[in-house]
């Protein structure tokens, strides 16, 4: 097999490469002066199983378009078969109409990126599970559950752990990591006032005495995840922490984390960590390298990846 890491998260796709014992495709993308992108394979790709890795975070746009033309340039240099993976799915939140003439732009993206020559795409924790649906190439979702699940019982052993789904919509992602360490679930219902404004309303579930651990799969300003975190404490939690799959954390919300009642705040890398995450005393990075990784060897040998969450 071969692997091309474009710009997005090299080090995650070193890390890869690393675990599978193969050296990462030598390959030039760059930008010309007015910013197009070029991408020039320097190695044979003709009939190899490509796997191209691209986390479409910030900046969301030229990091699509570093890998759409990536995938053009490898389906014209005979490659047999490109499978995109995508630690982050940018434009995941955008999987409906959310409101009188608004795309659907998750869809869009899957437009373009099976009209690029991807044969296959592998993703991990997609923010709706319907995405799967937008494309007419087979597609892996994986999780991160196994992850967080050996981390959370290393770090919470002899203590009290409760399982807290920050909303409604994220229970069934919670569930499972519940079921995975056999503990009980809370729910807190929240109302939204407007796009990156939350309200906490009520909390379902006793928490009173308990070490809480908040799970979801994005975190973006960490307005909602903070609110919790409050709200948590408020109602007699011993500690609040959380397990995030993709740590967006936009504008100024490092600092919001970091001044919250969040014992610590767990993310993958499947987006580049920044150096102010780096810096931030309860902001802890987990490497999803070696689930990915596994994730392409049984896709290469044409092997089960689902049974990896068996």
């Amino acid at each position: 097999m071969k692997i091309i890491a474009c710009n997005s998260n090299r080090p995650l796709a070193e890390a890869i490469a690393d675990y599978l014992n193969i050296n990462i495709t030598s390959a030039t993308i760059k930008r010309f002066s007015d910013m197009e992108v070029f991408v020039e394979i320097h190695e044979n790709v003709r009939g190899e199983d490509v796997f191209v890795v691209q986390s479409t975070s910030f900046p969301a746009n030229d990091h699509l378009m570093e890998l759409l033309v990536t995938c053009d340039a490898l389906r014209r240099s005979s490659a047999r078969r490109i499978t995109v993976v995508i630690p982050y799915f940018g434009y995941a939140r955008q999987d409906r109409k959310s409101g009188s003439r608004t795309p659907i732009s998750a869809k869009l993206v899957a437009n373009l990126i099976t009209t690029a020559g991807a044969d296959r795409v592998v993703t991990l924790d997609l923010h709706a599970g319907q995405i799967q649906g937008f494309f007419d190439i087979p597609l892996d979702n994986l999780f991160a559950a196994p992850v967080f699940t050996n981390d959370i019982k290393i770090r919470f052993e002899g203590r009290k752990p409760m399982i807290v789904s920050p909303d409604v919509g994220g229970v069934v992602r919670a569930r499972q990591i519940a079921r995975r360490i056999d503990t009980d679930l809370a729910i807190i219902d929240k109302r939204r006032e407007r796009a990156g404004v939350s309200e906490v309303m009520n909390i379902i579930g006793d928490v009173h005495g308990r070490d809480c651990i908040l799970v979801d799969d994005i975190v973006d300003s960490g307005g909602t995840l903070c609110n919790a975190a409050e709200a948590l404490i408020k109602a007699g939690a011993t500690s609040a922490s959380a397990y995030i799959t993709h740590g967006v954390l936009s504008g100024g919300a490092v600092a919001r984390v970091t001044a919250s009642p969040l014992e610590s705040l767990v993310i993958t890398d499947s987006i580049a960590v920044t150096e102010a995450v780096k810096l931030a005393h309860n902001i802890r990075p987990l490497t999803i390298a070696p689930l990915m990784a596994e994730s392409i060897q049984r896709i290469s040998e044409e092997r089960s990846v689902s049974s990896l969450f068996d």
